[in-house]
């Protein structure tokens, strides 16, 4: 298959152009927006209509409940209608999940902010439920990952829901909202730099954005070979895709402890299970003690944490080998090797461990007869191996000079939060083939520097050759940022920057907010949800003249 004839009937496209689909909804999207122009007394001909996206930036639920605001706001002023393209990254698209889970959201914005904000002031997920979702995944799927268990013990205590229904479900060609682009990358493209790691998810299609290489998205996830389809695998639901766009802590081995702690809390999940479990032993008296297996579990979790932390396991170590000898028959005496462990040199007690945690699962693996162990096993293995957001690989085995043999090469690769990259999706709208004129950029973000993401989109398109506008922020304005700016240029798109905090809705406690609202502090009360909501919709309000000043000097660029 070459670039220049695509062939679509093979279930892979690579291609410099837009899905069909996407280019039919984008013709009747733009005569919407031209009708929404003359309602704000805009006036321009049919070929004259500017495409406008608007970006919406990482942050946890601070950017989920701070476009929420937003969108609001520009609803109110009749500014979203003008917009053709939604695109987030991480937290921005846990609120877009929600939102495109109403048909036609934007015509009804305020009930269906009501119902949001309504269940995120709610109760969690119960245990029961999260974990009757993690059994769903890890028997459902080929390829189980960290990401499967990220997205039902921490997504959903932000979202406060499972939603079970698919990105293709929550589209309608007829849809009177803006197209939807959910934003995640490849890891390996990152970390080695070669390849093209922008990778978007839409109702249509999946793929790599700057490369033009995709698959339908009811078929991402699914076993390819030289762009043919061999193996089906169920469409990715709504909770696995904002948890692969929200995995903040994918990228490196850095988060270990705060994941540790995390599953270790998890883990009495298993115990409520237990009881049944025990129930169901007392029919087969070969079968092994469950609550041992259990505790071993839980011994191996702490271990694990107490190495991290440089505290001597050697009370731990004993009490596996104790446990493991019982459940083996006695296999092990020797398992924990103390002088092994050299707590001084980080990298190698990491390395011992990684192997020891792996050594253990094996030593059980006999022991895990029930599926509700066998899942704590997999667990553990894929953390043993920070295994997060594997899927099988589309491309592998094509023959397509138009993209990177690292691409081809592998029968599987791996998908992490766009925000450890660029934490603003810029180059999703950036494809050549959008024609985006104005880039509408709400910033979430928590750098020390609010202005990181557009300077580095800047940055990173100046070396790809890609029309982007320079980008020059006076010195003084990196502590005490106003509410809006403008970068402009010759042949490139104008991209408004907006950080959510600023000296404008904040005046003198821009520090305070920030505190308030970190990125890894919540779940937020009704409160908080209030005011952030409110602090998002004053850079909307206040900068509405300013808005459409620009969308009018777009349109006389775009003739």
């Amino acid at each position: 298959m070459s670039a220049s004839k695509p062939q679509e009937s093979v279930g892979v496209r690579i291609e410099h152009s837009l899905n069909k689909k996407e280019e039919a909804f984008v013709a009747r999207r733009r005569n919407a927006v031209l009708q929404s122009l003359n309602k704000l007394k805009i006036r321009c001909r049919q070929t004259e209509v500017p495409n406008i996206a608007l970006l919406g930036s990482g942050g946890g639920q601070r950017a989920m409940v701070g476009l929420l605001g937003s969108l609001v706001q520009l609803q109110k002023t009749g500014l979203l209608d003008c917009v053709l393209y939604l695109s987030g990254v991480s937290g921005s698209t846990w609120c877009m999940a929600s939102l495109y889970q109403d048909p036609d959201w934007s015509t009804h914005l305020e009930s269906v902010k009501d119902k949001i904000i309504q269940r995120l002031s709610s109760s969690r997920v119960s245990w029961t439920e999260a974990f009757d979702k993690l059994k769903t995944y890890y028997s459902g799927k080929d390829i189980f990952t960290l990401t499967d268990v990220w997205a039902v013990i921490f997504v959903t205590d932000y979202v406060k829901e499972i939603d079970k229904h698919k990105l293709t479900d929550h589209w309608d060609q007829q849809s009177k909202d803006p197209f939807p682009i959910y934003t995640a990358i490849d890891k390996e493209c990152k970390q080695h730099k070669d390849g093209d790691p922008w990778f978007e998810i839409t109702p249509y299609e999946a793929g790599y954005s700057l490369i033009g290489a995709f698959v339908e998205t009811s078929s991402f996830g699914s076993k390819f070979e030289n762009g043919h389809k061999i193996e089906d695998q169920p469409e990715i639901d709504m909770l696995y895709l904002q948890a692969l766009c929200g995995s903040a802590l994918a990228d490196g081995e850095q988060d270990k402890k705060f994941m540790w702690q995390i599953i270790k809390e998890f883990f009495p999940l298993l115990k409520i299970e237990t009881g049944m479990l025990e129930e169901t032993s007392k029919e087969d008296p070969n079968s092994p003690p469950v609550d041992e297996c259990y505790h071993l579990l839980m011994d191996l979790v702490d271990m694990n944490l107490s190495v991290l932390n440089g505290i001597d396991p050697s009370d731990l170590g004993e009490s596996i080998t104790t446990k493991l000898n019982k459940l083996t028959g006695g296999k092990h005496q020797q398992f924990f090797q103390k002088r092994k462990l050299n707590l001084t040199d980080k990298e190698a007690a990491k390395k011992y461990m990684k192997q020891y945690t792996e050594d253990v699962c094996n030593a059980l693996s006999h022991c895990f007869s029930f599926w509700h162990c066998d899942i704590w096993k997999r667990i553990l293995e894929c953390f043993n191996q920070w295994i997060w957001g594997r899927n099988h690989n589309f491309l592998h085995n094509m023959k397509d000079k138009a993209v990177p043999s690292t691409l081809l090469e592998s029968e599987t690769r791996d998908y992490e939060d766009a925000g450890l990259l660029l934490n603003s999706p810029y180059f999703s709208v950036l494809r050549k083939e959008r024609n985006i004129d104005l880039i509408i950029s709400l910033d979430f973000s928590d750098d020390v520097d609010p202005f990181t993401t557009v300077k580095e989109a800047a940055d990173t398109c100046g070396k790809l050759k890609i029309p982007f506008p320079e980008v020059n922020i006076p010195s003084e304005d990196v502590k005490k940022p106003k509410d809006f700016y403008v970068f402009t240029g010759q042949n490139t798109p104008t991209v408004i920057h907006i950080p959510l905090f600023n000296v404008v809705n904040c005046e003198d406690d821009i520090e305070t907010w920030r505190n308030n609202y970190k990125t890894f502090k919540g779940p937020y009360c009704a409160e908080m949800i209030t005011d952030l909501m409110e602090v998002a919709g004053k850079n909307i309000i206040n900068n509405k003249d300013k808005l459409l000043e620009q969308i009018h000097l777009a349109i006389k660029i775009h003739k």
